[in-house]
């Protein structure tokens, strides 16, 4: 299922998904270019080839990853109007805090905050040249709901993205370029079923009893259901149209409800 674009919505704009070969990166690639931008993205692995997106294999948890995806956005599409920044995820183990080596800390900064920090520092001063742009960071709602399990270095990452993201706006507001964050609850994806069985080799069980364990320590989710990466999607893509010209600064949590407090 796929949500409705207007096939206008986004045309003339040049757009860079961080992370879009899978998952949300990729449904959220899929949103822009159906609603006409030009889109650049890039990932360490293979991506097959899409109409009007350019792809760059690239590590951006390194720095020069982001310099080859930065460059390659200003050489080929002549600078960025949106910066989607849906890179994310995790690879620890689980097993709390005491699992957790300075290399997975390190690992998990540099893929949930430090990418996006990268790629802003390099692709949005041509946004405050033009004065006009749109920044979008997906955080997570365990910023504010961690899993202390499997997912503390994680959710401290995001976190920072979190605080981060708002330091921009308040920076970026005042010279044309709007910043939101979205904040996503569990999404049904790629890699939140090699989530589920990281939890299992740590705990021992049944898949469905390493979900549950994550539904527990959620709390549930009201609808019943993780949210469609079209659905989270179709929000960013919102965020960054003309249509949320006036939301600024705001952060958006898609978690079905789990998330329980004001």
């Amino acid at each position: 299922m796929s949500i409705k674009a207007d096939p206008a919505e986004f045309v003339g704009k040049r757009v860079l998904v961080s992370g879009g070969t899978k998952g949300l990166g990729r449904a959220t690639v899929d949103r822009f270019r159906a609603g006409g931008a030009q889109v650049i993205t890039a990932a360490r692995g293979e991506m097959e080839p899409v109409d009007g997106v350019i792809f760059i294999q690239a590590d951006l948890t390194t720095p020069e990853g982001g310099e080859a995806l930065a460059r390659a956005a200003r050489d080929q599409m002549g600078g960025i109007d949106i910066l989607a920044h849906v890179i994310g995820g995790s690879s620890s183990p689980g097993g709390g805090f005491a699992a957790l080596t300075d290399g997975h800390w390190l690992a998990e900064l540099n893929l949930n905050l430090m990418a996006t920090v990268r790629l802003d520092r390099l692709l949005v001063p041509q946004m405050i040249d033009r004065g006009a742009g749109a920044v979008v960071h997906v955080t997570s709602i365990q910023a504010i709901l961690p899993l202390p399990e499997s997912t503390t270095a994680y959710a401290a990452a995001k976190a920072a993205l979190r605080t981060y993201s708002k330091a921009l706006s308040k920076e970026l507001g005042p010279k044309g370029v709007r910043v939101n964050a979205v904040s996503p609850g569990w999404i049904m994806t790629e890699s939140s079923a090699d989530f589920l069985e990281r939890l299992q080799a740590a705990h021992g069980g049944t898949v469905e009893e390493a979900r549950q364990r994550v539904l527990d320590g959620l709390g549930g989710i009201p609808i019943g259901r993780g949210a469609e990466p079209h659905e989270v999607a179709d929000l960013i893509a919102y965020l960054a149209s003309d249509r949320a010209a006036a939301i600024h600064g705001a952060e958006f949590i898609i978690d079905g409800g789990t998330v329980r407090t004001v």
